[in-house]
């Protein structure tokens, strides 16, 4: 794969890749130059814009609302061992707007958080709330009945979500995606999987032969410092040359071993993707950064985005085609 040349200097951990934005300003003076106009946000480092222009319609396909006053989080054994993996107050659709305003995003794709378990109520709200511009994705167990699919699907639910990554805070297992994958391919949705690298590895077989489209949260979550070359890699590429597999360009922070401001191991994935299939890829904020106790500066991730992207033309399919396509916005 061709690497894109950017500029190199020590900055943590020995050393760390200076990206670029579409500007030409590097990422990390870009960050320190806080570019005036923004306003605070809650679970959301700095106040600053991004310097990448969000185009018309662009999609955060991937983020989540925690409003527990009105909907309280579900109780279950794993309940505890959620929370204390869990960094935030409370993320409402009143403060996301904030980060759309100050992203210049306008539709989004609410994704159910592993503390409502099933209960998917608060995700039917904040899509709801955000119409028509709002898409969402539920989380279900097999017991489901075909009543509630189509009262979801009504409701702008256009897939369902696997979190087994860790066994700890899992609401779901591996054994229920199958199945589950069979009932809602009628409908027209899709199954968004959240594994670690081992674990698509693992279940590659399975994964090959779901019969509904397959989304690959987190870039795959590529153990490091492998990232690329590790096996897993090539099974989602496999996945996606057969035309139903799509992965979200999101969660740099939970790729990463350099950490900010260039996640310059994670950069490498993602620049990978991009340079392999452009029309099967989204991009998400993951605000409120639920994993994170120091929140990140969405702006610089924005930014760094277009790094991953630097063609305009890539990154208007990848923020607005692509999404349009694959949770039926209009085109």
């Amino acid at each position: 794969m061709a690497k894109h040349r950017i500029g190199r200097r020590s900055f943590l951990k020995g050393l760390a890749v200076m990206a670029l934005t579409p500007a030409g300003i590097p990422v990390l003076e870009s960050y320190a130059l806080k570019q005036p106009g923004g306003q605070a946000v809650p679970n959301s480092a700095g106040t600053d814009l991004p310097r990448l222009k969000a185009p018309s319609n662009t999609c955060d396909s991937h983020m989540h609302i925690y409003d527990p006053a009105r909907f309280p989080f579900a109780g279950a054994p794993t309940t505890a061992a959620i929370a204390e993996k869990r960094h935030f107050a409370g993320a409402t659709v009143a403060e996301y707007r904030l980060l759309q305003k100050r992203l210049g995003t306008t539709r989004v794709v609410v994704v159910t958080p592993a503390n409502y378990i099933t209960d998917n109520r608060c995700t039917l709200d904040a899509v709801a709330q955000m119409a028509p511009n709002a898409r969402g994705v539920a989380v279900l167990h097999p017991d489901v009945t075909d009543a509630e699919l189509k009262r979801l699907d009504a409701g702008g639910i256009r897939g369902i979500r696997f979190t087994v990554f860790d066994p700890a805070t899992a609401v779901t297992r591996i054994d229920m995606i199958e199945p589950m994958a069979r009932r809602v391919n009628e409908l027209g949705w899709h199954v968004q999987i959240h594994m670690r690298g081992d674990q698509i590895l693992e279940n590659a077989d399975m994964l090959m032969r779901l019969p509904a489209p397959v989304v690959f949260d987190h870039m795959g979550r590529m153990p490091q410092p492998q990232g690329i070359d590790y096996p897993a890699f090539k099974v989602i590429l496999r996945m996606i040359d057969k035309g139903r597999t799509w992965v979200k360009l999101a969660g740099a922070y939970l790729n990463t071993k350099i950490g900010p401001p260039t996640y310059a191991d994670a950069t490498k994935i993602a620049q990978a993707f991009v340079k392999a299939a452009p029309e099967r890829l989204v991009w998400g904020s993951d605000w409120p950064h639920p994993t994170e106790k120091e929140k990140p500066n969405d702006a610089l991730l924005f930014d760094l985005f277009g790094e991953w992207a630097p063609s305009k033309k890539t990154r208007h399919r990848i923020l607005v085609e692509n999404p349009a396509k694959l949770y039926g916005f209009p085109g």
